[in-house]
């Protein structure tokens, strides 16, 4: 009798752990079934600003009409160490929709964020720095427009309606100027620098050969995924308030290299004879690096086209700020 009843108690017990591990099956199929967008925030070193940031994304996304309830948030930390893993899951055991991938054999930021859209379960995929620099505010409104049938979206620091904050160091400022100025043959964005950004799944699953090597993602993205309309969010750019920079003079090197490869991709034809015409043209390797990328825009009314000092490739001269 007594193994009798402890059978049936076993049997109960058994039966009860896998209803409610069916249970709990079907609730995290309902939740991915209800999720549409999804925020990838790729961190090193952010643990000062990983609450803050998350707790001000879903108080706006709720304020926009409870857009809140059908988005998740991924950090995608790059094995910082500092109590970020720790922040987020008391975030998310709070209640919050969001988790934390910690990669201990693979770090940089554009792999950072592609690891992120990978695991994502929306089908807007938003980009955003975890440093506050980014507006939370702003971040239903880069969804929205996704949502409203834009492939790409990206919030702009630059043109009308927008201001960078006035403590942004001048250096910065002339890095980002000239960045944007050497990558305008490339793509209309007003802001192709930009760490704020958004890409429907299905474009991004699309994207060819992208390159996860570097920090400008949102470029490599709308020139590898062939992106044919795309909006633009003015935002305030705001200054870093925990953290350091991640801009080194290595970050540079990897932009330009990246350049390279884009201009490439993009004119396949006409790059190898650039880089030949460049050579003959400038005995100095980096000058001919530099100014590779401008001989595949034709000339334009109102530059030195015409002024070009001899024996320097005068294309180098199309675009000015």
């Amino acid at each position: 009798r007594v193994v009798a009843e402890a059978a049936e108690r076993e049997r109960h017990h058994t039966c009860a752990h896998t209803h409610t591990h069916a249970h709990t099956h079907r609730e995290r199929g309902s939740m991915a079934g209800a999720i549409k967008y999804t925020v990838v925030v790729p961190a090193y070193k952010e643990s000062g600003n990983l609450e803050p940031l998350i707790t001000q994304v879903f108080d706006a996304l709720r304020a926009a009409g409870g857009m809140d309830t059908a988005t998740e948030l991924i950090v995608v930390d790059d094995n910082s160490r500092d109590g970020s893993e720790e922040i987020v899951e008391e975030l998310a055991g709070r209640g919050l929709p969001c988790r934390i991938l910690v990669r201990t054999d693979e770090r940089g930021l554009s792999s950072a964020v592609m690891r992120g859209f990978d695991e994502a379960q929306g089908d807007a995929l938003l980009c955003m720095d975890a440093d506050l620099q980014h507006p939370p505010a702003k971040v239903a409104e880069l969804l929205q427009a996704l949502r409203d049938g834009a492939e790409f979206v990206i919030g702009t620091r630059y043109g009308e309606g927008t201001s960078i904050s006035e403590d942004w160091p001048v250096h910065r400022r002339v890095i980002s100027a000239t960045a944007r100025m050497m990558a305008r043959p490339l793509t209309p964005l007003s802001d192709p620098m930009t760490g704020f950004f958004g890409i429907q799944k299905a474009k991004y699953k699309g994207a060819k050969n992208v390159n996860s090597i570097g920090f400008k993602i949102c470029m490599e993205l709308y020139v590898k995924a062939g992106i044919r309309n795309h909006r633009e969010v003015p935002f305030l750019f705001g200054v870093r308030n925990e953290g350091e920079s991640k801009l080194t003079g290595a970050v540079i090197v990897h932009y330009l290299l990246h350049l390279k490869d884009l201009y490439m991709f993009r004119y396949p034809v006409a790059f190898p004879a650039v880089v030949a015409v460049g050579g003959v043209f400038s005995p100095h390797p980096l000058w001919c690096f530099l100014s590779v990328p401008f001989f595949v825009v034709p000339p334009l009314p109102g530059t030195a086209w015409e002024n070009a000092p001899p024996g320097q490739p005068r294309s180098f001269f199309i675009w000015r700020a």
